[in-house]
């Protein structure tokens, strides 16, 4: 297929309140309530055909920019920002491919941010979704669903300055040869304060859905694991030996260790996994690690060396894929992996994908691999659109805490949870109440191929709030 051209001609931003039904902390943070931004991009082709595309993601706070000198609303206003500096720019930029306008956009797009006080993961954010957005339109433009969409190179993806370490990668076999699973295993998140047995809860939610770790286990079947550590590293360990004493009982699990940037650098983060290996009681839970994230704080996490951690598990990098070559640079520090989370970008997870095939071939061995993440993808396009990314890039298991931590559809009218429902029966069940459905500690996903990026309809857009004009930089 040649890549359609088209020009990006209105872009709409809404957004939408939603609480969590149990507090979630990862690192220093808390978090009980967010905001969702749902963004519409119509885009005409220059063969003259006409589609409106969808994107959705969490406005989250705290985590694309950690610094203290700013509130939550303020955080957001950083995402509302960029996703403005990035809708303006590509609404001005004339036709191009969907890679296109990413590629040729980026760069610009990162020093404007730049130019505000926005750093670079704060700039991925307003290009992912509109860049999600606009391929969606095409994908529905061409009757193409996101896999079939890609296989073809339906986005033109090839050789760029963007990505000048991979000028001789071959993007169209890449994509060529995917085959995306129509299962894919959920990796459950275990939060700092989420209860693990039934003697931490002094009150329950009671609605339904599982609350403290053991009831997660018993009910969804899952096995993979993600751990999250705080920084203590006394506390960590009896915090992981009470999680194992749990999760001991699934022979066969596996897990990952999120360091959340809890460590000033890489003997801190060794320091734990030493201690670690020092507690008969984490023998297993040790043994069914697969690799640590992110555990030095981002501000030196690419300038340390990460040889003492890496010499037990790989190591990857997640908040610090921020500009475009993070990953190369971290794989000269000794990381071996980076996250893919669709709130950083398609593009840049493909972008990544391809590294780590070009980088395994020169080493004759699989050393580097991409991790799936999450966000609090919440139920609907969100979550569609994360597990759609994840499944073409062939990764088996994918970190979802978004079911877990807010209540299915909640938030959202009943009408629209029916009809995602009805849509993507597989993928969610009704009782109580429409919610991710997962048996055996997996997600069906072959409903997501249907024509556009994951799902062929959309949200109730009128129920929702017009994005306001974000107030950025500060006075």
């Amino acid at each position: 297929m040649s890549a359609p051209r088209f020009r990006l001609i209105a872009v709409e931003r809404r957004e939408w309140p939603f609480r969590l039904r149990l507090p979630f902390r990862f690192g220093i943070i808390t978090v009980t309530h967010g905001r969702q931004a749902v963004v519409t991009a119509r885009i005409l082709t220059e063969d003259g055909r006409e589609a409106r595309g969808i994107a959705a993601e969490s406005l989250a706070a705290k985590w694309f920019d950690k610094d203290p000198r700013w509130t939550d609303a303020q955080n957001e206003d950083q995402l509302r920002r960029s996703l403005e500096i990035a809708s303006e720019a590509s609404l001005a930029a004339g036709a191009n491919t969907a890679f296109g306008h990413f590629a040729d956009s980026w760069t610009p797009h990162e020093a404007a941010c730049g130019a505000e006080g926005l750093n670079p993961l704060v700039a991925s954010y307003g290009r992912a979704l509109l860049d999600r957005a606009m391929l969606d339109a095409l994908l529905k433009a061409q009757g193409a669903s996101f896999f079939a969409g890609m296989r073809a190179n339906i986005g033109g993806m090839a050789p760029h300055p963007v990505a000048a370490d991979l000028g001789g990668f071959d993007f169209g076999a890449m994509l060529a040869a995917t085959r995306p699973a129509a299962t894919i295993q959920a990796r459950h998140t275990v939060g700092l304060v989420d209860p693990i047995t039934a003697a931490d809860q002094t009150d329950r939610v009671g609605d339904g859905l599982p609350e403290t770790l053991e009831e997660v286990a018993l009910t969804y079947g899952h096995r993979f694991w993600k751990l999250k550590v705080g920084g203590d590293i006394a506390a960590d360990v009896d915090r992981l030996c009470r999680i194992a004493s749990v999760l001991d009982r699934r022979p066969g699990y596996r897990a990952s260790l999120d360091g959340n940037e809890q460590y000033e650098d890489g003997e801190g983060a060794a320091a734990l996994w030493r201690a670690m290996e020092e507690e008969p009681r984490l023998e297993a839970l040790r043994d069914a690690i697969l690799f640590v994230e992110q555990p030095v704080k981002r501000a030196k996490a690419l300038s340390v060396p990460m040889t003492a951690l890496a010499a037990s598990r790989p190591v990857i990098v997640d908040e610090s894929d921020g500009p475009m070559d993070a990953f190369v640079t971290a794989r000269g520090m000794g990381y071996a992996g980076v996250s893919s989370k669709a709130c950083k970008g398609v593009w840049r997870s493909l972008i990544n994908h391809a590294r780590c095939q070009a980088w395994n071939a020169e080493a004759g061995a699989e050393r580097f691999f991409m991790s799936a993440e999450d966000l609090t993808t919440l139920a609907g396009v969100c979550v569609q659109q994360d597990l759609a990314l994840v499944a073409l890039m062939g990764i088996t298991h994918v970190e979802r805490n978004g079911h877990h931590f807010v209540a299915g559809f909640s938030g959202r009218p009943a009408e629209e949870a029916s009809r995602f429902a009805a849509a993507h029966p597989d993928l969610y069940e009704t009782a109580p109440f429409p919610r991710l459905r997962i048996r055996d500690g997996a997600l069906s996903i072959g409903s997501l191929d249907v024509p556009g990026l994951g799902a062929g309809i959309e949200p109730d857009l009128d129920a929702m709030e017009v994005m306001p004009k974000a107030s950025w930089p500060p006075a």
